[in-house]
């Protein structure tokens, strides 16, 4: 056991889904034989009460979705919480409700994507064109269409990223169908992937890269195909077998993830949000063999990690580490109350970052603002592929 983290106090709260999901409370019992000690909230009761608190892991998505849309119960929730956060900037929150937000914002977190590539420069990388649909289909959408960039085939999702209704999707192929439609929603060019989706969880500096089944190719241009609808979340499932999934076709460039492309991105977003449990949907254009980034999730399932404890407790005590340390030079830093990795601190004091700035979303879109994050074709792979590699900004930056 590490001294430092003994008597440390960590709180969670997740619901009680995903907590039996997770088979969270392993996780539990293993920080308890590490000797910190863990705490569900209440978030019924005053969090005040129940802390003070050195770390809180939370997945309140659920409430942060309906506390935007005014619910009294969860506004009252998710106010108590972002209370104890501003009363106690000492405390290391898993993850920022700013930056879950931007998540929970498919329109956000698409502008957030670009203005990521922008920065990082780098061919490999690409973003989908897209677009926000806040009306009905008229005669200026095929003109909209065009001034984005979006070719048929398009694929239609929901703005909000997080719940039911969030996996259902849409691909549109002709002009013909853009009256089924139903906005408000986010338009995004579809890309060839030859059926393949990079599910990339992320840990702090750590990550896994699952590979799952994904929407098949097809032909670019429109076409008399009538639309397709489908639910993401049963596509991608590992099992998933259908004409929707099928690979028959698959063409153009075909291979693994480059794993400098996947550490650029998870780094970068972990600068941009300061955040350190999430989810990055990656698919490889078949012409190009770029990597486009077509959804991030906050804190998602981790199906197929099957180190994601491990990884959780390591960026756990990484994080209670850096408390002890007070700030030391490599230390783990805080910085507008989000805590800094020890890779990270560094990276920023030592110019490794240049001069770029973390970015932030507000109800305009992005804003540049202040330092905000944790760190600014081949063979046919078998079903069972898994990559797991840690990130080290330190690496990566003198490999560049």
């Amino acid at each position: 056991m590490q001294t430092f983290v003994k008597g440390k106090r960590v709180g969670y709260w997740l619901s009680e889904k995903k907590i039996k999901k997770l088979s969270f409370q392993t996780f539990v019992d293993m920080c308890r034989k590490q000797g910190i000690e863990m705490i569900q909230l209440d978030l019924s009761q005053p969090i005040e009460k129940q802390g003070p608190f050195d770390v809180i892991i939370h997945k309140l998505t659920d409430h942060i979705v309906d506390a935007d849309q005014n619910v009294t119960e969860s506004l009252l929730l998710v106010q108590g919480v972002q209370d104890y956060i501003d009363a106690h900037p000492e405390t290391v929150i898993l993850d920022p409700l700013p930056a879950i937000r931007t998540l929970l914002d498919r329109c956000k977190s698409y502008k957030l994507i670009h203005k990521l590539e922008e920065c990082m420069q780098d061919d490999r990388i690409c973003s989908p064109p897209f677009m926000v649909l806040k009306s009905e289909c008229g005669t200026e959408t095929l003109e909209q269409l065009q001034k984005h960039g979006i070719t048929f085939p398009f694929i239609c999702k929901t703005q909000v990223a997080h719940g039911i209704n969030s996996h259902e999707m849409a691909i549109i192929f002709s002009e013909e169908d853009l009256k089924d439609i139903k906005p408000p929603c986010v338009i995004q060019s579809f890309i060839n992937h030859n059926a393949v989706l990079y599910k990339v969880f992320v840990v702090g500096e750590a990550y896994n890269v699952v590979q799952r089944p994904s929407i098949r190719n097809f032909p670019s241009g429109p076409t008399d195909r009538r639309a397709i609808s489908f639910n993401s979340h049963h596509v991608s499932k590992p099992e998933s077998s259908s004409d929707l999934t099928c690979r028959d076709n698959m063409e153009g460039q075909y291979g693994e993830p480059n794993k400098d492309v996947i550490q650029k991105i998870s780094r970068r977003l972990r600068q941009a949000l300061g955040i350190s449990l999430f989810g990055i949907d990656i698919i490889i254009n078949n012409q190009t063999g770029q990597h486009a980034v077509i959804d991030i999730n906050a804190f998602p399932g981790y199906e197929g990690v099957p180190k994601f404890f491990d990884d959780l407790l390591s960026h756990i005590t990484s994080v209670l580490q850096g408390q002890v340390s007070n700030g030391a030079a490599c230390g783990h830093l805080r910085l507008n109350g989000i805590a800094q990795s020890p890779s990270v601190a560094c990276g920023m004091h030592c110019g490794m970052l240049g001069n770029e700035s973390s970015w932030f979303m507000d109800s305009e879109g992005i804003k540049k603002g202040p330092h905000q994050g944790l760190s600014c074709g081949g063979a046919c792979m078998a079903p069972n592929f898994h990559q797991h590699g840690r990130s080290s900004l330190a690496a990566e930056t003198s490999s560049q």
